[in-house]
């Protein structure tokens, strides 16, 4: 059943066509992708069927009853919320029927007075329909849902009560992740949700949209969240869109094999239109009437002919490629037992790990473990608490700040790089610009009114002319839309130095990680393959024993150890299993009961009894307390 469609949807802004006879359908249950290059109009059609903007032409059709949900890149949230309260504004129909309830309540528990009979009567009856409205709409579990959702997406019971305005501009989307997942709108249109995330609330969030039951639109870069989420993939390019049936990789496969069938298509064609064309060329050579009327003929067929466009073969829009300068020794970094913290949170300790040249090492963790503070620590613009930091001989550093914070937001571009460059001729610098795609005047604008995405090719750029033979590499694809990253993928498979990267993008550590560092509070964790390595021995730690323990100098005695404490940990996560369990088994029963004492006090046997009456209510409250007690223990266990 079809639950949003458009047709020839029209789009322009000046003499820019944004959209051009956009048309396709989303079936209920439905998990599509929308991808193509930055600037092809995907953010542009989002607006448009959200009703922000209005298409110059075109119909838009939502099915009767329908909600559209959407999370944009630009939020409204309210700074004065807290993060709980402002989620809590989703459930506004229920907290005004609890409090409803409550005053029910209170007018129940007055003495019974006989000549008021009917109205106590109807304060029983409203009460009882609330009651069941409440239950109904889940109004005993919307708090557990929350939390549920707030923990999911990478926030702790601590953070609930924070003021929505000090939050981080990463921390406020998921805040409007949060609230829009709550919503559960027949249609959620999503924008880049994976931006900051991490990857374990990446992958929450992999699990609940494949198990929502609504329909899913989704405009992202993450390939890996597109194979793990979609069922079917729109491509938008220059304004028009093109349908594929599959997540990200079968579009590939599908897309692969399109253009090969159009290429021998125009190639048959173009082969087919030389051979008539030299025919007519040797019927005109015979300059006789009846072999130039023939030629004649042949030359009107062929004009009939409705030729075939050649088809265009996506290439890399960008050209990059990392050479070194200079070779490094072979001991590149060794870190031994770094420590760091600020105020009186420690954010790691005791950390010691080593780096060797051409090792191609991703560095991943929870947000906020300390990722880029041990970038900045390496790259000395902090000072560690304790612990030592030591560079190989011949080692120059290069760093990718995700941030952004080495860009001059007052130059121009051309002066952004070659003030950097001052060495290097105006061609030069042209040349190098375009290939980045800054073409023309597009060299002449500010930094401060580029994207995103194109001040992430200046600085990768830069990063390419120095020629280091170490890269830090902090968050290099966001941004980035698919063709870039691929372009960034092989720039990286290709360069000779060392590479220590953070990225959340998985699809990007599986092609280029050799190794991947777990940075925790107490250590760093090695795993000698690529994130989908990471993910199986995560998994199943004991399948890769042999190859891990083959030449790596670890001890029978440490790997004995480390089993015990990996059963230690795995008999404490069975444990908490089993009293997660356990206390939503007991949740379940003391609902039931309370919904059971519900239904007592509307009894004539009771509320015609005040002491009755106030030992149920009494009773209620216990109850009540008992049930938010067991919330509170399940909330921190999970």
């Amino acid at each position: 059943m079809i639950v949003l469609s458009c047709k020839n949807i029209q789009k322009s802004f000046g003499i820019d066509v944004v959209l051009e006879d956009v048309t396709f359908s989303l079936n209920e249950g439905d998990k599509v992708g929308l991808i193509g290059p930055n600037g092809a109009g995907k953010s542009t059609l989002f607006r448009i069927l959200t009703g922000e903007t209005s298409q110059d032409s075109g119909e838009i059709f939502i099915d009767k009853g329908k909600t559209i949900g959407y999370l944009s890149q630009h939020l409204s949230l309210d700074n004065d919320s807290t993060i709980y309260s402002e989620l809590e504004k989703v459930f506004s129909d229920l907290l005004r029927l609890e409090n409803k309830i409550k005053l029910l309540e209170q007018k129940m528990n007055e003495p019974y007075d006989s000549t008021r009979e009917d109205l106590h009567n109807k304060v029983i009856s409203d009460y009882t329909t609330a009651c069941d409205l409440f239950e109904s709409r889940g109004g005993y579990t919307y708090k557990a849902e929350i939390s549920k959702v707030l923990l999911g997406l990478g926030f702790i019971n601590e953070d609930f009560d924070k003021s929505i305005n000090i939050l981080s501009g990463g921390q406020k989307t998921r805040v409007a992740l949060c609230k829009l997942l709550l919503t559960k709108p027949s249609v959620i249109l999503l924008d880049e949700p994976t931006n900051h995330l991490d990857l374990d609330a990446i992958e929450w969030l992999e699990d609940y949209l494949k198990s929502y039951k609504g329909t899913v639109l989704v405009i992202s870069h993450d390939r890996y969240f597109l194979d793990s989420v979609t069922n079917y993939t729109y491509e938008m390019i220059q304004g028009k869109i093109k349908g594929y049936a599959g997540n990200y990789t079968k579009f590939i496969d599908l897309r692969k094999k399109e253009y090969e069938v159009e290429l021998k298509a125009y190639n048959l064609q173009q082969a087919e239109i030389k051979r008539q064309e030299k025919i007519i060329e040797k019927y005109r050579s015979f300059n006789r009437e009846k072999s130039i009327k023939a030629a004649e003929s042949r030359e009107k067929a062929l004009e009939k002919i409705e030729r075939l466009e050649a088809p265009v073969k996506e290439g890399p829009p960008t050209r990059i490629s990392f050479k070194s300068s200079i070779q490094s020794g072979n001991d590149v970094l060794h870190i031994d037992k770094l420590s760091k913290g600020f105020d009186e949170r420690v954010l790691f300790h005791d950390i010691s790990f080593d780096l060797k040249r051409t090792d191609k090492v991703a560095l991943i963790g929870q947000n906020g473990i300390g990722k880029t503070t041990l970038f900045k620590i390496i790259l000395e613009k902090i000072r560690p608490d304790t612990g030592v930091v030591s560079i190989g001989r011949n080692v120059n550093i290069g760093y990718y700040d995700q941030e952004q914070s080495d860009l001059n937001m007052d130059k121009t571009v051309i002066d952004e790089v070659w003030d950097d460059f001052p060495e290097m001729t105006t061609t030069e610098v042209r040349n190098a610009l375009a290939a980045f795609l800054f073409i023309g005047d597009d060299v002449f604008k500010q930094v401060s009114n580029l994207s995103g995405g194109e001040r992430c090719r200046i600085n990768l750029l830069k990063l390419m002319l120095y020629k280091n033979n170490f890269l830090l590499l902090d968050e290099p694809t966001n941004h980035l839309d698919i063709a870039s990253r691929e372009a960034l993928e092989d720039a990286i498979l290709d360069y000779d130095g060392t590479l220590l990267v953070i990225s959340h993008d998985r699809y990007f550590l599986n092609k280029i990680a050799t190794k991947i560092f777990e940075l925790e509070p107490a250590c760093i964790k090695e795993y000698l393959g690529n994130y989908s390595y990471y993910i199986e021995k995560k998994k199943n730690p004991n399948r890769f024993d042999i190859i891990d323990s083959s030449g790596n100098g670890v001890t029978k005695t440490k790997q004995q150890e480390e089993k015990r404490k990996k059963r230690e940990q795995e008999k404490k996560l069975r444990e908490e299993k089993k009293r997660v369990k356990d206390i939503e088994e007991a949740i379940a029963k003391n609902e039931e009961e309370l919904k059971k004492l519900n239904e007592a006090l509307c009894l004539e046997e009771v509320y015609s009894n005040p002491e009755k009456s106030q030992e149920v209510n009494k009773q209620i409250q216990q109850l009540q307390e008992a049930i938010d007690g067991l919330y509170e223990e399940w909330e921190e266990l999970m």
